[in-house]
């Protein structure tokens, strides 16, 4: 799908994505970024860019801000990102994705961080396996209860991913020359692969390995939200007890209806 992006600089461009949150992820009007603190984000260095169709109707959008890391350096805070419902799975978040790190480039930065859901497979499969961040940080109930209706109902467990824009391993993804078959090689390799919901505290002893997740979280919890539940608390125990082991998420490798996170030790990565 084609689809022109450019700058949100005017009120009337932060109104019309107050309307686009709220078909994004429905809640009303209490889970939406107001007009005027996204008009002030973006005339002070932050990021608002719309994704609009041929009518010129916005159907995408991503946003983000200055922050800093724990040790002082600056990098973007990247916030929020979604596109219409109707219209995921063509490419267009990605898109989205990757004229933001142009924006930031040209900043001058070289890291852009962000949170999101890791048992969300089809945003893990662009975070990781698209764009090429890595993740070592997991964060407990980082905003509560919400109530939203992608988020109603559990903690909001998040990762908080690392996106080095001028590492090696993401200019490639840039480019198309990543791998897409990297799942096959690795299962030929006999590469373990653990599960979250069988996790009893022991951790695994492979320098790498794969963990699965279901393949959408959003149907396990239509079907069954005691074990959406279980998945959600075995995960946080097992993904915390493996990043203060040393570990990080660098992949994410899907198959048919499986996804699998590729787990391994001592990656040399920024700051």
């Amino acid at each position: 799908m084609g689809m022109e992006i450019r700058e949100i600089n005017t009120i009337e461009g932060c109104r019309e994505l107050e309307d686009l949150q709220m078909a994004v992820w429905g809640g009303g009007e209490r889970t939406v970024m107001p007009d005027h603190l996204l008009i002030t984000i973006q005339k002070n260095g932050g990021l608002l860019l719309g994704g609009y169709d041929e009518t010129g109707r916005m159907v995408g959008f991503v946003m983000g801000f200055l922050g800093l890391t724990k040790k002082g350096k600056l990098k973007h805070c990247s916030h929020m990102a979604g596109v219409l419902p109707g219209l995921q799975n063509k490419n267009l978040g990605y898109q989205l994705k990757m004229a933001q790190r142009d924006f930031v480039l040209k900043q001058g930065l070289d890291l852009v961080t962000w949170t999101f859901d890791p048992l969300e497979s089809r945003n893990a499969r662009l975070n990781f396996h698209k764009l090429g961040v890595v993740c070592n940080t997991f964060m407990r109930n980082v905003y509560g209860e919400m109530a939203d209706e992608l988020n109603a109902g559990l903690p909001s467990d998040r990762f908080q991913v690392d996106w080095y824009i001028q590492a090696p391993w993401v200019a490639e993804r840039a480019v198309g020359s990543w791998s897409a078959n990297r799942l096959a090689g690795l299962l030929r390799e006999e590469t373990a692969v653990y599960s979250p919901l069988t996790y009893t505290g022991q951790l695994p002893t492979n320098g790498r390995f794969l963990v699965e997740i279901p393949a959408s979280f959003q149907a396990v919890k239509q079907r069954d939200m005691g074990l959406a539940r279980q998945w959600r608390s075995q995960f946080r125990l097992m993904f915390e007890d493996l990043f203060a082991a040393g570990y990080h998420a660098t992949d994410l490798l899907f198959a048919g209806e499986q996804s699998f996170y590729l787990l391994e030790k001592k990656m040399e990565i920024g700051d």
